[in-house]
């Protein structure tokens, strides 16, 4: 399940494992303090320390950084029941969710607002728009895989514009956000193209809306 947080941007205090939230009685979590323009605030969430450990360019303590959750899904955790004497007890299930982050020094995310603007030109030529930024040939490719199937499936010519629209906006923003760049896959060579996340969203989106 999809969800878009506002970027948060500010200078990295610190980040590491603690109690949630800094407490002895909670499950190890994740946190980052960072000192935005209103004072300083922090992130809490087991996710941030992957979007630490896997970021494209690896912030540290005092880099100016973006933070933004870009998903979330549901999850279920067993609950604690706390003693007097410090001892725990399943205290039933919990269900939750767990968002998914990007963290990243601020240059990444205004390089990607970039590429956003590039996708998001319907007078980009492809070509040319590959050979200056290698990082978006997968983009396009999901945008002619996109194309193809909206060829074949679709046969009012405003409803497969419609769809095309959906989806290179989807895909325009799934780069701005810094969600990994979207790829294409071959089940075979005799079969469709497997679509990328973002086509699959704009697909599910022109349905819901009666196609």
């Amino acid at each position: 399940m999809r969800r878009d947080g506002k970027l948060i941007i500010g200078r990295l205090q610190e980040h590491g494992r603690a109690r949630y939230p800094f407490g002895a009685s909670d499950d190890l979590s994740y946190y980052l303090k960072v000192l935005t323009d209103h004072g300083e605030r922090t992130l809490w969430g087991k996710d941030l320390e992957r979007a630490i450990l896997q970021s494209d360019t690896s912030p540290r303590t005092g880099d100016l950084i973006g933070a933004r959750r870009i998903d979330w899904k549901p999850v279920t955790v067993t609950g604690r029941r706390h003693g007097t004497k410090g001892d725990t007890a399943s205290a039933g299930d919990l269900h939750t969710r767990r968002n998914r982050w990007v963290v990243e020094k601020i240059k990444f995310f205004a390089e990607r607002a970039q590429l956003a603007r590039r996708v998001r030109d319907v007078q980009q030529d492809a070509r040319s728009a590959v050979r200056s930024r290698p990082e978006l040939a997968s983009t396009y490719l999901s945008l002619r895989g996109a194309e193809e199937i909206a060829e074949r499936r679709i046969a009012d010519p405003k409803d497969r514009e419609r769809f095309l629209a959906l989806v290179r906006e989807a895909m325009a923003s799934s780069v701005k956000n810094g969600e990994p760049l979207p790829t294409i896959r071959l089940r075979n060579q005799s079969k469709d193209q497997v679509q990328s996340a973002p086509t699959q969203r704009a697909a599910r989106r022109d349905e819901g809306r009666g196609r």
